[in-house]
């Protein structure tokens, strides 16, 4: 038997992918468990996904294969939607159903303290992350030291929340939506409107209805897709890899330019055609920004606009 080669030892297993499953994750189930599941149903060589959600929650979990890894950063850093329940009386040491018990309160809010409290939470704030999150301390995740029981200790960050609106109340519990950027954490709303109202309070469910483009209107649950993957035809519920890309302006290229960018090469767009092809696909030479490229309507990269100069920053291998 002959040995093997050095292309043949870097094969890597699985099919070559490329697009996005825009997942509606069952509750029980890690990130990266549904990430292993949608990779196995597609036999795909290369998974991530965009924006971890914790077992408890369900909702909208954008996976991506593939080329469509190298837009991640894109969808990380969009809107996103949750509707969430807080339960009032007790604090949790996770700030959700699945911690113990930490703290207790007889106090029940009214809906008007409520509704008087939550422009404290909306716009530029400062939150302190839960204890058990996957932040890193020293190398280590804060959960994996919390469960330990060490002392956790973690600072205040800025987080952006858009709105945060209530949308009924019980005796006990009180739903909500909220509008928020990257690394909000809906668990340290509900601690900290809990304390703010003179009580504790602790997340019951949480649903993630949108991630930028991801919604629940073209979401799949792991059952649809495992059918499809019995049909063998997975490939039928999979997004454009460009899906996560529809807030940056796109510009069309020619093929000759489309071969530079790929060889890494920067074009020069100096001409008054050239400028204006630029200006025609929402450009403003006068500031840089990022663009992605496209020829006969496939993505062909990343680039940045520098006024005329165009440099390729992620090119796609499509």
């Amino acid at each position: 038997m002959p040995p093997k080669t050095k292309s043949m030892a870097r094969r890597k297993k699985g099919n070559i992918v490329n697009g996005w499953i825009n997942l509606d994750k069952p509750a029980e189930m890690t990130s990266t468990q549904a990430v292993g599941r949608v990779r196995r149903i597609l036999n795909a060589q290369k998974a991530g996904h965009a924006g971890t959600l914790d077992p408890l929650a369900t909702g909208i979990l954008p996976i991506a294969l593939g080329e469509a890894t190298k837009t991640i950063p894109y969808c990380q850093d969009a809107l996103k939607s949750y509707a969430f329940t807080v339960r009032w009386g007790e604090a949790r040491d996770t700030d959700d159903a699945e911690g113990d018990i930490v703290a207790t309160s007889d106090v029940r809010p009214a809906p008007a303290d409520i509704e008087a409290a939550l422009p404290a939470f909306i716009g530029d704030i400062e939150q302190l992350p839960p204890k058990f999150s996957a932040l890193k301390i020293n190398g280590e995740r804060a959960y994996d030291l919390a469960r330990e029981g060490e002392e956790v200790i973690l600072q205040p960050r800025p987080v952006y929340i858009e709105s945060l609106e209530l949308l009924s109340t019980e005796t006990d519990e009180a739903h909500f939506r909220c509008i928020c950027g990257k690394g909000t954490y809906i668990r340290s709303i509900a601690r900290d409107l809990g304390e703010k109202l003179g009580t504790c309070g602790y997340i019951t469910a949480l649903r993630r209805e949108f991630v930028g483009p991801f919604d629940l209107n073209n979401a799949i649950s792991l059952e649809k897709l495992e059918e499809l993957g019995d049909s063998a035809a997975p490939e039928t519920a999979l997004l454009p890899v460009e899906t996560a890309l529809d807030d940056i302006p796109a510009l069309a290229i020619r093929e000759q330019e489309a071969a530079q960018l790929k060889q890494g090469r920067t074009l020069s767009f100096i001409s008054r055609p050239d400028l204006e092809r630029i200006k025609s696909a929402g450009i403003d030479v006068r500031e840089d920004c990022e663009a992605l490229v496209t020829y006969q309507g496939k993505p062909i990269a990343l680039v940045m606009v520098c006024g005329p100069e165009i440099s390729p920053v992620r090119v796609f291998n499509l």
